[in-house]
């Protein structure tokens, strides 16, 4: 069996392409010919580099036929998306050319004959909910940014296009994950390499309640969701429990340098701050069978690792 992944250079498509492999797929991994993270892709006998521009996602079925990689491919995990960070979240044209991609990719999964199409949502597409409310497949929807909106319309256009195509469809709402190969820009990776400097390290009180998932957990939750979840569902994706934020960046301090000054209180919360966040993976649980693995004091210790590996020599 093979399954396709693009954006394969992210921190979430490395986790599954990884547990792919290790659940005996063959996995293309899609990639920009430009990207800067292209050696990130895992190497293995069983994993194929193809660099093709989203922008030409529909010359993809082509493009394997002349590999003689075109047979037996059963799942399209989508995670390619441009415009996540910043100011380019609300770039419109980013965001409308995200949304014809996916379409595209849903075609050239059919193409392919792919059985299952998963595409990578997000948290951005519920926008603000009331304090308390875990976000299930079926919470309200109402995206305050361009790039929830896309994110939202992609998951809209897909399952449509899948559905005309004959394809199963999954949906994934993605919350906060952590984990090797995470960008320097979050929380959990900006603190580390702070603390494995020797900086201090300054927070908001950090009294919001999050939910954390690490990414080799989320990758699990990927392909059981397109293995065994059910069509047309929209599932989110984080651990469904909920602590400090102040907790979580603690256990970071421990993981990184116990001796570090971390300071909280010394940054003000952002206009509009989102005080909760937690996923409700019951429908996930019950469909699919998956529960995390993985608590953060584990996940960090792995993560913090992995990042003396890579910048600290």
């Amino acid at each position: 069996m093979k399954a396709i992944v693009t954006g394969a250079t992210g921190m979430l498509a490395i986790a599954t392409i990884e547990h792919l492999a290790s659940q005996g797929y063959e996995v293309i991994a899609v990639a920009r010919p430009d990207s800067e993270r292209i050696d990130n892709i895992p190497i293995g006998d069983n994993i194929t580099a193809i660099s093709l521009d989203m922008a030409d996602i529909k010359a993809l079925p082509d493009l394997l036929k002349s590999e003689g990689l075109d047979r037996d491919i059963e799942l399209f995990f989508h995670f390619a998306w441009d415009g996540t960070h910043g100011d380019s979240r609300n770039n419109m044209d980013i965001q409308i050319e995200n949304i014809r991609t996916s379409v595209e990719a849903v075609r050239a999964a059919a193409a392919l004959g792919c059985k299952t199409f998963l595409g990578a949502g997000s948290q951005a597409e519920y926008g603000r909910v009331p304090y308390g409310t875990k976000l299930a497949g079926d919470t309200p929807a109402s995206p305050e940014n361009g790039y929830g909106i896309g994110k939202l319309t992609a998951g809209l256009m897909t399952r449509i296009e899948a559905k005309k195509l004959g394809i199963r469809h999954i949906w994934v709402r993605i919350l906060s994950v952590y984990g090797p190969f995470d960008g320097m820009h979050t929380m959990v990776m900006s603190g580390i390499g702070n603390l494995l400097e020797g900086k201090k390290a300054s927070y908001t009180k950090g009294e919001q309640l999050w939910d954390y998932i690490y990414a080799k957990d989320a990758a699990r939750a990927f392909v059981l969701a397109a293995t065994k979840g059910k069509d047309g569902s929209i599932y989110p994706i984080g651990s469904g429990m909920v602590r400090p934020l102040k907790d979580y960046i603690l256990d970071i301090k421990n993981a990184a340098n116990p001796n570090a000054e971390v300071a909280f209180g010394e940054v003000d919360y952002y206009p509009g701050q989102v005080m909760y966040l937690c996923a409700d993976i019951k429908e996930l649980t019950k469909d699919t069978g998956f529960v995390p693995e993985y608590t953060f004091e584990r996940g960090i210790k792995e993560t913090v690792e992995w990042y003396k590996e890579h910048y600290c020599k």
